[in-house]
């Protein structure tokens, strides 16, 4: 799919041997990497963004992920998602009832305007940053996180490659979705350094 978007908004094509090492790469350096201008940018994403409204139906969950966010929700951890794919789009591949959970949403946020958003949806819940988990699977959402104050729970299943994120020194890194709760409840200690064990980045707001 990505080398036919290429072929569109001509910039390079990816071989099979780099998804790899693109997997590995922050958000700025993939667009160095690919030859894409910064004005191509949002044409680009409304593309992606429109061929994920397309294939919304056939998208699944990660194995899990139901069953956290459940778990959260009994908890009482009030959750939000963060994300530049569509809100309709995002709520088709959650579903109704993982979709009911969520209490905050901002979706559609641009390449480089996670941060921004971060912010508006920590301010909303009237909780200091400091009492947030923000939990994603690239490196853009850990830099969104540390620009908001919020602590990062880097996941080692999703886009980014897991040992890429670890040696961003996230608070936590989880190697599966039932680590998060403990950490979101507080039952678990921050990560410290270590290797990786393996559409939007999701906030976990502690009440």
């Amino acid at each position: 799919m990505l080398n036919g978007v290429a072929d569109r908004y001509r910039f390079r094509r990816v071989s099979a041997d780099e998804v790899e090492n693109l997997r590995r790469l922050g958000a700025r350096e993939i667009l160095r990497h690919l030859g894409i201008p910064r004005w191509k940018v949002p044409l680009i994403a409304r593309h992606m963004h429109g061929l994920a409204a397309r294939d919304a139906d056939s998208l699944r969950l990660f194995p899990g992920i139901g069953a956290m966010l459940a778990g959260l929700a009994d908890a009482g951890v009030e959750l939000a998602v963060l994300s530049s794919n569509r809100e309709d789009v995002v709520r088709r591949v959650l579903g109704p009832e993982q979709a009911g959970r969520i209490a905050r949403w901002s979706c559609g946020a641009s390449v480089f305007g996670k941060a921004r958003r971060l912010r508006r949806l920590v301010a909303a819940t009237r909780l200091p940053p400091g009492r947030v988990l923000c939990v994603g699977d690239e490196i853009r959402d850990h830099e969104a996180a540390r620009a908001a104050g919020c602590a990062f729970g880097a996941v080692a299943w999703g886009y980014t490659d897991g040992p890429a994120l670890a040696a961003l020194g996230p608070d936590h890194l989880f190697g599966s979705p039932d680590e998060v709760i403990p950490a979101a409840l507080g039952r678990t200690p921050a990560f410290a350094g270590g290797s990786g064990s393996s559409e939007g980045a999701a906030l976990r707001a502690r009440r």
